[in-house]
């Protein structure tokens, strides 16, 4: 067989800013399953928990792992699934609607409301009642936040209903809001209603810090109006008219909350533990099965037990695909898994062993493509980085091993120069001894992906970025 690789369709299939959709054809070519090698079925869990064991019965799980170590493809995987199961499901980006260093429990909950409505306004004969209690919140944010929140003329949103204001921001129409605008009555007007008055309002607190203030200010005594606002005038009777349509339920995925930023708030409490641990009874509150993401580092917090009381499950983390094994010696099925991972990319109309035989009309050897996986460490992501910016740094192709040493290069360059001394100390320690503890010099090597976890039989261990091992600073005292 005569292959001919484009190398500019590989170099945009490689992408480390694409997720897979695996609904998508398109997408599902290249999805490589790692479950063999990540300590168990995450997904097929997180799916048989709402299908199988509690299918009409409100669930709430927490999914955490590594940015960029795949968990927004595993997610649109478990839609896709759900949805194959009779489910209606609603995925979305958290970080699209709020803001990742300032967020409050009344941002997320307005963040869900908008989502979870814009979802039900798409669908045919989904009709709900006037929801007086948005209605109500509306009203009283618009009372504050006059200027802030009005409706221009005209405006209309794709798949929700049309709104137009009068003279002088005066409305008369039975559906109307003042200071918000009218949204002219039609079957869909309670979903949008709450679709468009609340992404009005998100849509200039993410881009406003001194708006959020003023805005928490209002909502802060009003959460839990909210919340019963959102599950008796949005999810339940959502839930019902679903089921007539023969569904079997409501399913909504809170993607990227697990990027909150390490910040503090204003009375000292860091943010992730407050969004997740002081404010965790209130998230799980929603009548609906919800899947939440979560920072990674708040399982080294001391504030884990009261998380995993709060939510009443412990986190299902998504580990690294390991290239090692625990004691030194290679991972032979996660380097397999990974090389596929790459020549998919090239090559996706062949076979996995196919694909393996055509190494060399991409690479200049066997032992290349090799160097390229154990030096991810098993992070998807950074895998495609460093393959991405080799790919654009020769622009022909094999791609050889001179180069991608180059590459290598400047990436441990790069991390290197935020590493501090003692922190190049505590990663010779995990080097050695495979282990975080849970204080704050651990977790922010986690954090900042210096340090990978990863999964086996003997349960979760870790190791130094095997990027980080190229540093002289690290070899120096090793």
């Amino acid at each position: 067989m005569t292959l001919v690789l484009n190398l500019q369709k590989f170099y945009q299939a490689c992408n480390p800013s694409k997720t897979l959709v695996v609904s998508n054809p398109a997408d599902r070519q290249y999805y490589i399953d790692f479950a063999s090698v990540r300590g168990g079925k995450i997904i097929e869990e997180l799916k048989q928990n709402i299908t199988f064991f509690s299918p009409d019965e409100p669930t709430c799980d927490l999914f955490t792992g590594h940015i960029g170590c795949g968990k927004s493809t595993e997610l649109l995987r478990l839609k896709a699934e759900l949805e194959d199961a009779g489910f209606h499901v609603v995925y979305f980006e958290s970080s699209q609607d709020l803001e990742m260093g300032d967020i409050d429990i009344a941002d997320v909950m307005l963040a869900i409301a908008r989502r979870v409505s814009e979802s039900l306004s798409e669908l045919e004969k989904i009709e709900l009642s006037e929801p007086k209690g948005f209605k109500s919140l509306l009203q009283g944010i618009a009372q504050i936040l006059p200027k802030e929140v009005e409706v221009s003329a005209e405006a209309s949103i794709p798949g929700i209903a049309k709104v137009s204001t009068g003279p002088n921001g005066q409305f008369s129409a039975e559906a109307s809001i003042p200071g918000i605008g009218e949204i002219k009555a039609d079957r869909k007007e309670g979903v949008s209603l709450i679709a468009l008055g609340i992404g009005k309002i998100t849509a200039k607190a993410k881009n406003s810090p001194e708006l959020r203030s003023r805005l928490r200010e209002y909502l802060a005594p009003r959460t839990k109006s909210i919340l019963d606002a959102i599950n008796e005038e949005l999810i339940e009777p959502a839930i019902e008219k679903l089921k007539q349509r023969g569904k079997k339920g409501l399913v909504v995925i809170i993607d990227n909350l697990d990027r909150v930023e390490s910040v503090q708030k204003a009375w000292g409490r860091l943010q992730a533990e407050y969004l997740f641990v002081d404010r965790g009874e209130q998230l799980r509150q929603l009548k609906c099965h919800v899947v939440y993401t979560m920072p990674l580092a708040l399982r080294f917090s001391n504030d884990v037990t009261r998380l995993t009381q709060r939510f009443a499950v412990n986190p299902k983390v998504l580990p690294m695909v390991p290239v090692m094994q625990r004691k030194g010696s290679i991972c032979e099925e996660g380097m397999y898994l990974l090389k596929q991972m790459v020549m998919v990319r090239a090559f996706p109309f062949l076979t996995p062993e196919q694909r393996l035989d055509a190494v060399t009309e991409v690479f200049d050897t066997h032992e290349t493509v090799e160097r390229l996986c154990r030096v991810s460490g098993g992070h998807v992501r950074e895998l495609l980085m460093l393959l991405y910016d080799w790919i654009k740094k020769q622009r022909q192709l094999p791609l050889t091993r001179d180069v991608l040493e180059q590459v290598i290069k400047s990436r441990y360059n790069q991390m290197s120069l935020a590493i501090t001394d003692d922190e190049w100390e505590l990663l010779r320690q995990v080097a050695k001894n495979k282990q975080v503890r849970g204080d704050n010099g651990y977790r922010s090597l986690v954090h900042s992906r210096f340090v990978y976890e990863y999964c086996d039989n003997e349960g979760f261990w870790f190791d130094i970025n095997p990027l980080l091992t190229e540093a002289p600073e690290f070899r120096s005292n090793g």
